[in-house]
């Protein structure tokens, strides 16, 4: 078949620039690349980096470019702002959609790949014939979503990123074809635990006898983050508990300045500054080395998390982990490898006294160290790939058979 690719219209593919979404679609792609399966063009911004990228001279997956910061495209933007009454995004999203149907309605495709944005349906179906599948990351399709019943009517099927979306999809109401999961993948090598994982410490300032956490992740009040320092501070008396904090507001961030939000974390760590270090916005491929060096991963998120991909990252390091129970979290995780903690008035206290069980119990944390390698094999990116691609065929056929049941009626 040939498929067309509509990216979230920020961050380029390949993912040069990282992002959760970009890198699975990374994934999704060379899986096609290895096994021929389809002929897909992507359609993204354009990012200089992406030119020498071997990705670019595969003969099943094409490439088209949106430039989105050039003069020429700052002034197509403003104007297309102007005269515009019908954006659902802010005008840069709408302008990388505007140039990608350009290209769309002089070519023919038998499905077109939405990314993260439900919002782009009315438009695309507006100049193409081609069934729509969502592939859904976030939130961002309910009963609540501006024009719900309209984008959801236009679909032949939306891929969930965990069974908590599929839900919240559903909260529209009957429609035709249901929502799939397909859980997320990563590259389990990168991530797999080295004979010297513990090199890093010493580059940080850290010693073999210290009991080392690691929060990764977008730095923002969603995350937990403020609250797990809280958890830090209660255990002050624990010298010997340390914590690393890598990333940033944003994507590229590098150093975190001109932030509120991480200046207010600082201040408040203050007290306790020489046993957390926050390393700013450290690029992809150079997480791994950082989980290496810790001890346990902490994802405390405090809103409904839909799949995070750290806590993908954390089981294939063979981490145990501290995480709450919201969105999709309880999904990602098992009985034998994580320590819930629930959200709410005690949550600061249940963070710490998880932390300070597993600080204080060496063989506890082997066994769940254990436990989430051994959950990390079910998100293998080959597996994510494989059930990505049988999942857009398995949403097409429902589609067809349910909108055949409706039209005998």
């Amino acid at each position: 078949m040939k498929i067309a690719i509509l990216t979230s219209g920020i961050l380029p593919v390949p993912a040069v620039q990282g992002g959760a979404v970009e890198n699975l679609i990374d994934f999704y792609l060379e899986y096609n690349d290895r096994h021929k399966l389809h002929d897909i063009t992507v359609y993204s911004v354009y990012n200089e980096h992406v030119v020498s990228r071997p990705e670019l001279r595969s003969d099943v997956n094409h490439y088209r470019f949106i430039k989105t910061r050039t003069l020429t495209a700052k002034i197509r933007r403003r104007l297309l702002h102007a005269v515009s009454r019908d954006e659902y995004y802010n005008y840069h999203i709408e302008y990388y959609l505007n140039r990608a149907i350009r290209d769309l309605r002089r070519r023919h495709y038998d499905i077109i790949i939405m990314e993260n944005r439900p919002g782009y349906a009315m438009k695309v179906r507006a100049n193409s014939n081609a069934k729509l599948i969502l592939h859904l990351h976030n939130d961002l399709l309910n009963d609540t979503t501006r024009q719900c019943e309209d984008i959801r009517n236009t679909l032949s099927g939306v891929i969930c990123v965990s069974d908590y979306i599929a839900k919240r999809v559903l909260t529209i109401g009957a429609t035709a074809g249901n929502p799939v999961t397909v859980y997320n993948g990563i590259d389990l090598k990168t991530f797999s635990p080295v004979p010297d994982g513990k090199t890093k410490r010493s580059v940080l300032g850290l010693s073999d006898d210290d009991f080392v956490l690691i929060f990764s992740g977008r730095i923002n009040r969603d995350k937990g983050i403020d609250q797990l320092i809280d958890a830090m501070i209660r255990l002050r008396e624990h010298s010997r508990i340390k914590l690393i904090i890598i990333g940033s507001s944003f994507f590229g961030n590098v150093d975190n300045k001109d932030d509120d939000f991480i200046t207010q974390l600082k201040k408040k760590a203050e007290s306790i500054e020489d046993r957390i270090i926050f390393t700013g916005f450290i690029p992809y491929n150079q997480v791994p080395d950082y989980l290496h060096a810790a001890d346990a991963a902490v994802i405390p998120s405090v809103w409904d998390d839909p799949f995070p991909t750290t806590v993908l990252e954390a089981q294939a390091a063979g981490l145990p982990i501290i995480t709450t129970d919201r969105g999709g979290i309880p999904e990602e995780v098992g009985d034998g490898n994580a320590i819930i903690t629930p959200t709410g008035d005690g949550f600061v206290a249940g963070l710490a006294d998880a932390i300070y069980q597993l600080y204080r119990n060496v063989d506890l944390r082997k066994r769940m160290g254990e436990a989430s390698l051994k959950r990390s094999s079910l998100f293998a990116k080959e597996r994510f790939a494989e059930d990505f691609f049988n999942a857009i065929t398995q949403s097409i056929e429902s589609n067809e058979k349910t909108a055949k049941r409706i039209k005998t009626r």
